[in-house]
């Protein structure tokens, strides 16, 4: 065990003032301490407007009349060593309000560990350091996560992926192994978790969480997590958690009026409550306030090793009249309706994990078109690594949701991401959000018989993987499960004993294969000269043709979005010699027809779409094919 020997000092007290200790959660909390010879937890809490806080827990009975904490009244911080409590001990803090009234019991903000809910106490942990084993993926991981890597993210809440049988103590160990298996077998590059911060309600998803340092206990232990996440690394993925800055619940335990005052909230309640979803909004302009956010967001990129953090509802960060009415909200000090407060916390955090946390990398979940999301602080942008394209999200499901008659009449919702793709760096994202409240499956909101709705889906994925942008997909999503994700159930792998729902999954495992072994569907992601349509106009049959190019290099994808089949189909390609068919989504194997080019095509000296080439093809019915010349083939059977 690692035991800390000096208390709270001038140096702390002014770091904290100033919002700049970037090791708050090593003085704050409970720490396992040697104190003039004797072992035993030092005890730290920020209530500056408390008459008085005690700590009580297992070792003192619970009873607010025996560890009472002395205040450092510059800084606002009480403090108490307590000798012979050990890891494990449940603890939380008793508070007396400025008027002396007895508040409900609270939860420690920085609180390493915590007991499993619905319980609400906090843990004294044990900090003995992990033998991390992951030096060289932390070297690379910069590479792997740039904006020409190929990033293919399978998102996962983490509860409901796969069900504990009885008598497991740990899903980490258990559901961690098996997910990491299973995320390396697809081809993945990273796994994304929901919240696994700590919260007290898991029907929130995590997205309501109290426990900003602390893994939740639902999963296992700090450690276990941690050896989780080195394993990922071990296997080659990447690890991405979901990340709540936005707000917090109300619960009783938690942050709210912690000492009585508002002291992690607003006051004001247009500043400080969240209409939609009855929460309290962080008061960004604090100093200690935004230290506390910013030293969450260092726990888990340095002492957790983990690679990214996707900084949820950030519009509702953005934007003072977020869901409010008129009068419901107050302007800025310029008048305008921007959290001027909140978009300087957010480049304060994107420099200070660039700076802190080398090749982490932070993503937003921000759905509107605020600009220069991922453009650098230093040009006014807010400094993320990448956006969720929200729009492209929209647009696009909306367009597989018509029947393909009608798809003539919805062509732009395809071909409009293109006009913007290249004003931010995107994810594409597939997300928990669009297969939940009444929305169905991905695969139910696919139009016609059972035939045509695993077609569409296939030829969806197809599409997705070939355009521009990072790719994440939601688990369900790759076995094509009929049923709305349910957070109290578990992806239904049964599904996979069907062939259509086995060949949705083949198909995922194929195009995230080829996705990274192609440099031209990610290397030039940024780059609009990556990027050509070669047919983007065919409105009548829905034919969308592009061109992926890197290097010299390019791969064509053709996209026939109707179930009656293309033959002869004629578009133009940069070069002659054969061309090798790599993804055919209506492929046998995968549930499809079989319809095609037998794997390859010999391209004719003849100029078409402006290129010099063209080839004559078989566009299969919903489906989407992808070729590359032959000298990308690589060893593919032809």
């Amino acid at each position: 065990m690692m035991a800390q020997t000096d208390m709270l000092g001038e140096l702390d007290f002014h770091l904290i003032a100033q919002g700049r200790h970037w090791n708050l959660a090593d003085r704050l909390g409970a720490h396992t301490v040697v104190r003039e010879g004797r072992t035993g937890v030092r005890f730290a809490v920020w209530a500056p407007n408390a008459r008085s806080v005690s700590v009580v827990g297992d070792f003192n009975g619970w009873d607010g009349n025996v560890d009472k904490m002395y205040l450092h009244r510059g800084a606002g911080i009480w403090e108490l060593f307590v000798p012979q409590v050990a890891p494990g001990a449940r603890y939380k803090y008793e508070v007396h309000d400025a008027a002396g009234r007895l508040l409900p019991l609270k939860a420690d903000p920085l609180a390493r560990c915590t007991e499993m809910p619905p319980a609400t106490a906090s843990v004294v942990p044990d900090e003995t350091s992990f033998p991390w084993s992951d030096q060289q993926w932390m070297e690379q991981r910069h590479e792997l996560q740039a904006a020409g890597a190929a990033l293919s993210i399978y998102e996962v809440h983490f509860g409901s992926w796969r069900r504990s049988g009885p008598g497991v103590e740990s899903q980490w160990r258990s559901e961690g192994r098996e997910l990491i298996r299973y995320a390396k077998d697809m081809g993945y590059t990273h796994i994304e978790l929901l919240p696994i911060t700590e919260h007290p309600f898991g029907g929130s998803w995590g997205y309501q969480p109290l426990g900003l340092f602390a893994p939740t206990a639902r999963h296992g232990t700090p450690a276990e997590f941690a050896a989780f996440v080195d394993e990922c690394h071990a296997q080659g993925l990447g690890l991405i958690l979901d990340w709540v800055p936005a707000h917090f619940p109300t619960d009783e335990h938690g942050l709210m009026r912690f000492d009585g005052t508002a002291l992690y909230e607003h006051e004001d309640p247009q500043q400080g409550f969240h209409p939609d979803w009855n929460t309290l909004i962080y008061n960004y302009g604090r100093h200690e306030v935004r230290n506390f956010l910013l030293a969450s967001a260092l726990e888990w990129t340095r002492r957790y090793h983990v690679d990214g953090l996707r900084v949820d509802a950030v519009a509702s960060m953005l934007y003072l009249d977020y869901s409010r009415e008129p009068g419901q909200w107050r302007p800025n000090v310029h008048g305008g309706r921007e959290n001027l407060e909140a978009v300087a916390f957010l480049r304060d955090l994107n420099q200070l994990v660039a700076e802190q946390a080398p090749g982490a990398m932070i993503i937003a979940e921000e759905s509107t078109a605020w600009p220069g999301v991922t453009a650098p602080t230093h040009a006014g942008g807010l400094g993320f690594q990448y956006k969720w394209n929200m729009g492209w999200m929209h647009d696009t499901l909306r367009y597989m949701g018509h029947d393909p008659i009608h798809r003539r009449y919805h062509h732009h919702d395809m071909t409009f991401g293109m006009v913007y793709a290249y004003s931010e760096h995107f994810v594409l994202p597939l997300s928990h959000d669009e297969v939940v409240h009444g929305k169905g499956s991905l695969l139910t909101r696919m139009p016609g018989d059972e035939w045509r709705q695993f077609a569409n889906l296939r030829a969806y994925y197809g599409f997705m993987w070939g355009h521009p942008g990072k790719k994440l997909l939601f688990m369900g999503g790759d076995v094509a499960q009929r049923s709305e994700w349910n957070h109290d159930g578990q992806v239904d792998w049964d599904a996979l004993s069907a062939a259509n729902h086995a060949g949705v999954q083949a198909v995922l495992r194929d195009l995230n294969r080829v996705y990274r072994r192609y440099a031209p569907l990610h290397a030039a992601d940024s780059d609009p000269d990556g990027f050509t349509w070669v047919v983007g106009d065919d409105i009548e049959n829905s034919v969308f043709v592009f061109l992926r190019r890197h290097a010299g290099q390019c791969v064509l994808v053709a996209c026939n979005m109707t179930p009656v089949p293309r033959h002869r189909y004629r578009v133009g390609v940069p070069c002659g010699g054969g061309w090798g068919e790599i993804i055919n989504t209506d492929a046998a194997e995968y549930g499809g027809s079989g319809m095609g080019n037998g794997g390859y095509v010999q391209a004719q000296d003849a100029p078409s779409h402006g290129w010099p080439y063209s080839l004559e093809l078989v566009l299969p019915p919903l489906a989407t094919l992808m070729l590359v010349p032959d000298s990308l083939l690589q060893g593919e059977v032809k």
